[in-house]
């Protein structure tokens, strides 16, 4: 993210925030997800973010110290905003037809976006991971945040005996967080969801047929 000054200053601690205060810094943090998402890391600038939150440059310095912390904060506002709009399905996703559920609500999501942006997280895991150990740390902690919603419902399928005992259920969970990435990349290069259907219907198929 470009920004201006290459220096670091001492950031409010969120925990000492007014309300005010933290209103101010969830402004500068939504309007920087917003930015980022649709321009990249990279192409985002400081001033852009200023601008878009409506902001000085010394407010965005009192709430973070320098740019990697601000880039941090963005993945963290991510991850709570993709699990949260997700949470009524994945909060069902116990039984096939709550699986199904959820698939069609990601492949609708996508076709309504016309298959542009992909997935918020993803989009910041392809540009950060390699570049910035402490972003891709944060990164790998929020898709085990989501792996874990997908393995708990699977677990309780397979504690209520709708399971096989022999299915591996963290190998599952992995494999549909795998297909919903690895479908968005594709469904946001080719504007076409089918390559999105196609990943997470084979993988439920395949949870299908673990079915006790």
């Amino acid at each position: 993210m470009a920004g201006n000054g290459t220096g670091s200053v001492q950031a409010q601690n969120v925990g000492e925030l007014t309300p005010k205060g933290r209103a101010t810094r969830d402004r500068i943090v939504a309007a920087a997800a917003d930015l980022v998402f649709e321009q990249g890391v990279e192409g985002t600038s400081l001033q852009d973010i200023q601008q878009a939150a409506r902001v000085s440059g010394s407010q965005l310095y009192h709430y973070f110290g320098d740019k990697a912390s601000l880039v941090r904060a963005v993945i963290a506002w991510q991850g709570d905003t993709v699990l949260g709009h997700q949470q009524p399905w994945l909060c069902r996703l116990d039984s096939l037809p709550g699986i199904r559920a959820w698939r069609d609500h990601m492949v609708s999501t996508m076709r309504r976006r016309e298959c542009r942006g992909g997935c918020h997280i993803g989009s910041l895991a392809s540009e950060l991971s390699d570049l910035d150990p402490a972003a891709r740390s944060d990164l790998a902690a929020t898709f085990q945040r989501w792996i874990s919603a997908i393995r708990d419902g699977l677990q309780a399928m397979q504690d209520r005996g709708e399971l096989r005992a022999d299915a591996d259920v963290p190998r599952l969970a992995c494999a549909l967080m795998a297909a919903v990435e690895g479908g968005l990349l594709l469904a946001k290069a080719q504007r076409d969801v089918a390559p999105l259907e196609a990943a997470l219907d084979t993988v439920i198929d395949h949870i299908a047929s673990l079915a006790a």
